[in-house]
């Protein structure tokens, strides 16, 4: 099987598609938010904005100055229709393999009812 048009291998790994897809749902999202809501560390998470950042896939604002800095981060034109053609890549490769996991589903149970 090919890879489906679409498939975006910056955004696929975990961490990456959660990000983008927390930001698909909002216009802009504070740091803080982001990380909280995907269990990151600091770390981890600029990491990761950062290399979104390089393919032009998030706008990285920071607002303030001092402690009340604070840093927002939004997903471009160009991200947000990476992201959508990654979705529908994916589900391009889970309607393929409909047929297949419909055929062995009776199987499964089977052999879960038997133990």
């Amino acid at each position: 099987m090919s890879t489906p048009t679409g498939f975006d291998e910056l955004i696929h790994p975990s961490t990456r598609l959660s990000i983008v897809a927390l930001l698909s749902a909002t216009e802009w999202a504070d740091f803080s938010f982001i990380r909280d809501g995907l269990s990151l560390s600091d770390s981890a998470l600029s990491k990761q904005l950062h290399t979104l950042e390089e393919a032009d896939y998030l706008e990285i604002r920071k607002e303030g100055g001092g402690r009340k800095r604070r840093t927002k981060v939004r997903l471009t034109a160009r991200g947000r229709t990476a992201f959508e053609g990654h979705v529908a890549a994916l589900r391009a490769i889970v309607e393929g393999a409909g047929p297949a996991a419909q055929q062995t589903a009776p199987e499964q149970q089977r052999a879960e009812t038997s133990r």
